[in-house]
């Protein structure tokens, strides 16, 4: 058995590149292969979001804290809430974030492919963010 504590690795910051606004990334894991799984808990701050991004074999979002939205390309905005769990499918195009005026605390799962978890796109505009 291993125990990860909580805490004992530093907070890093969501790079500018793939987020926008305050998003903080804690206790990343990895699965020893052959297993594919990984994934964080990740915190955005009000008005923080990812950059429109896929996944090659899809992505599970567990809600923690906070309240948050979620779009798929194409769909409409969805407000996510503690205990919610988003499922988006394989290379399914969509963002994540907080509410313009609530943190949210997400735990994201996906699988690699190849080595590969995401494929980061476009920045999500300001006016896609408060359609």
């Amino acid at each position: 058995m291993n125990i990860k504590r909580s805490g004992s690795e530093p907070s890093a910051k969501g790079p500018a590149d793939y987020f926008t606004g305050t998003v903080r990334i804690d206790s990343p894991f990895q699965g020893s292969t052959p297993a594919r799984v990984g994934g964080a808990t990740v915190t955005f701050e009000p008005g923080a979001r990812t950059a429109w991004h896929t996944h090659p074999l899809g992505q599970i979002l567990l809600v923690i804290s906070g309240l948050g939205r979620v779009q798929r390309e194409g769909g409409s905005i969805e407000e996510i809430r503690p205990g919610d769990m988003v499922r988006f499918e394989p290379g399914e195009k969509h963002w994540h974030g907080a509410s313009p005026t609530t943190a949210v605390t997400h735990v994201a799962i996906a699988e690699s492919l190849d080595g590969k978890v995401v494929d980061w796109m476009e920045h999500v505009t300001d006016e896609q963010y408060q359609a």
